[in-house]
């Protein structure tokens, strides 16, 4: 596979530019999926090729309480993840990308849940410089939103990393323009999407998304990214990205009136450094989305297209430690992360008007053993929620514990 591989990156280089070492290593990432491995490839012909790719993640999670009307503790096994990935290339320049999934099946007793796709796109690569994205795909704001999540530092992400508006948060329909540049030290990023849309809308704006980052060491030149390369990259590298979609919500839903517009912004670090002594990792981000007020937790006047992280601001910081060698069969990898949540959100409903809810910070650590990479693996986390004022009758707004082992499989 990797000489037929090899063999179309030749014939696509003889045909563009000389590229750099790092530009050369960019072009290879451009015919791959962003993770590090793949499944069965059927080749057509000397350009075109198709690469079939399975994975689950399963867990089993004990939590301090069930849902937002049941206070009592729950212990659910479900699947977190559960996806069928067919992913190609056309010729040299077009490839094309589809995932299906079936995520959180069987959780709190809901199973046989609808298979739909998560990913549909197509891609164009012009040059290293010159790359275009057209169909469903992650939207391009936060770091942890596009680190694979098959391939995280820690259990998952953060729900800060998801942008409150626009298909399911993580992703968006729409056209991305991207490249790298300076060695592959530089990468920026355009896309215009969907965003909110529909009837219920106050307009039907384009949602824009501007994201720029710059690599000090090893270039990170996909348009994903990886929470841990385990070592076998060293890497330091800033972003930031801004995001914007004009008329998105109603101040005033009964009414139909006083429109807001959103905003969001975010900067963002990471840093992986392999030693004799083993592997260390630390990245952090800040994020400010802003909506002016629109969400008030009243359901009598909210706008349904909107939710409470609507004028989220909080930041995460993660940190990670591999031991140098293998523990048994496999490598063990320790994590801990620290995150800390402001809604902006002051009640204004009834007898809670006034309160602030939402706030929150989470604190937490587990292990990755990796029996074959990310491949397979077990991860444990333990995490403490706590709520800076705790809901008087809603379990999900007052501190709880929680408690995850987590198996993951890719083919």
């Amino acid at each position: 596979m990797m000489i037929n591989i090899m063999k179309r990156i030749h014939k696509s280089l003889a045909r563009l530019a000389p590229l750099s070492c790092a530009c050369c290593a960019a072009a290879l990432s451009s015919l791959l999926p962003v993770v590090t491995y793949a499944g069965p490839t059927i080749r057509f012909g000397d350009e075109g090729s198709l690469t079939f790719t399975y994975a689950l993640q399963g867990w089993l999670q004990n939590k301090g309480f069930t849902s937002e009307n049941n206070s009592s503790s729950s212990t659910d096994a479900f699947l977190r993840r559960n996806r069928l990935t067919f992913s190609g290339q056309y010729n040299d320049y077009i490839g094309f990308y589809a995932q299906l999934e079936a995520g959180n099946d069987s959780k709190l007793g809901k199973d046989n849940k609808s298979v739909y796709y998560r990913d549909a796109y197509v891609t164009l690569d012009y040059s290293d410089e010159l790359r275009f994205i057209v169909g469903r795909f992650k939207n391009t704001f936060s770091r942890e939103n596009l680190e694979a999540c098959l391939e995280p530092l820690t259990l998952d992400r953060t729900d800060m990393s998801y942008s409150p508006f626009g298909g399911s948060g993580s992703r968006d329909t729409g056209l991305a323009i991207w490249g790298n540049l300076l060695d592959a030290k530089l990468q920026y990023r355009f896309m215009v999407a969907d965003g909110i849309e529909g009837e219920s809308a106050p307009e039907n704006n384009a949602r824009w998304t501007a994201r720029v980052h710059y690599s000090f060491w090893d270039p990170e030149y996909n348009y994903g990214y990886l929470g841990t390369y385990l070592g076998t990259q060293k890497v330091f590298t800033i972003g930031a990205a801004y995001d914007t979609q004009k008329g998105v919500a109603y101040g005033d839903y009964p009414m139909r009136a006083d429109v807001k517009d959103y905003d969001a912004w975010t900067v963002d670090a990471f840093m992986e450094y392999p030693a004799a002594s083993g592997v260390y990792t630390l990245s952090g981000a800040y994020f400010n989305y802003d909506t002016g007020g629109a969400f008030k937790d009243n359901p009598s006047t909210d706008d349904p297209n909107i939710g409470a992280n609507s004028d989220l601001k909080g930041y995460y910081v993660k940190a990670g430690y591999m031991l140098p060698g293998k523990i048994g069969p496999g490598r063990l990898q320790f994590f801990a992360r620290n995150e800390g949540q402001d809604y902006g959100v002051i009640s204004d409903n009834g007898t809670l008007a006034g309160a602030e809810y939402y706030d929150r910070s989470w604190n937490g650590a587990g292990f990755n053993y990796y029996l074959d990479g990310q491949k397979l693996k077990v991860t444990f986390e333990y995490a403490k929620v706590s709520f800076d004022t705790e809901h008087p009758t809603n379990p999900s707004l007052q501190d709880y514990d929680q408690a995850t082992l987590g198996l993951q499989f890719v083919f």
